[in-house]
């Protein structure tokens, strides 16, 4: 769905760096990590076909390239705490994916930033936080 995938991978942003990233904080919920991997990169792949989820992950996209990579030394280029709708947008994308307890999830992986999340943007940190969280918590729903 719009090309969403193509778009984050042009910004080094591959799903196989996503799952990795999700696997850094991963609670084994009785699902194996190889298996988890697995699962993970299936639910992360259908999210990335949800229009939903690919509008905001583009909402993320052009936030990101308008707001700070056009703008180096704006007043959010060190995504101050004043910054607010990069925030909102993970939470959003989580909670599509994953429910409520999704929003918890987001907040281990923004707060922890483990893999690509520490080299991204103020958006597309989020966004992709956003992504894991959603996914790696219907993960552990389902495997409850």
């Amino acid at each position: 769905m719009f090309e969403i995938e193509r778009r984050l991978e042009e910004r080094g942003i591959k799903r196989d760096d996503i799952v990795a990233t999700a696997m850094e904080l991963y609670v084994p919920h009785g699902v194996g990590a190889d298996e988890a991997v697995r699962r993970l990169d299936e639910k992360i792949r259908k999210a990335l076909d949800d229009p939903n989820i690919s509008s905001l992950l583009l909402g993320a996209i052009l936030l990101e390239d308008e707001l700070y990579v056009k703008r180096k030394n704006s007043e959010i280029a060190d995504d101050p705490v004043f910054l607010l709708s990069d925030e909102i947008i993970g939470m959003a994308i989580a909670e599509v994916i994953g429910g409520t307890y999704a929003r918890f999830e987001f907040t281990r992986y923004d707060q922890k930033k483990p893999g690509i999340l520490k080299e991204l943007g103020p958006f597309l940190d989020d966004a992709i936080a956003g992504l894991i969280a959603g996914c790696t918590s219907r993960l552990y729903s389902e495997s409850m």
